[in-house]
């Protein structure tokens, strides 16, 4: 019996921290720019250098259409050698 009381105590104060601890509505993510979202049931960034809050210095083309072809299953083709 008390087994089962701690895990109700438990799920209690889980339940309780998540409502606490839930972001409002327009609160960007660490990852997006201001305004960088594609609003929906989950925030998706946009593709680009831009689109990232952090400013990356070595950004190539192989970067750029890793970014826009996430989160697909298959990674972009490059051919450095033609």
């Amino acid at each position: 019996m008390a087994l089962l009381k701690l895990a109700f105590a438990s799920a209690l104060g889980y339940g309780l921290y998540r409502y606490w601890k839930k972001s409002p509505q327009g609160v960007s993510r660490a990852a997006f720019a201001t305004g960088e979202s594609t609003p929906g049931a989950v925030d998706v960034r946009n593709a680009g250098q831009e689109a990232m809050a952090s400013d990356i210095k070595d950004w190539d083309e192989l970067d750029q259409a890793s970014d826009e072809s996430f989160p697909a299953s298959d990674p972009p083709s490059s051919n450095r050698f033609t």
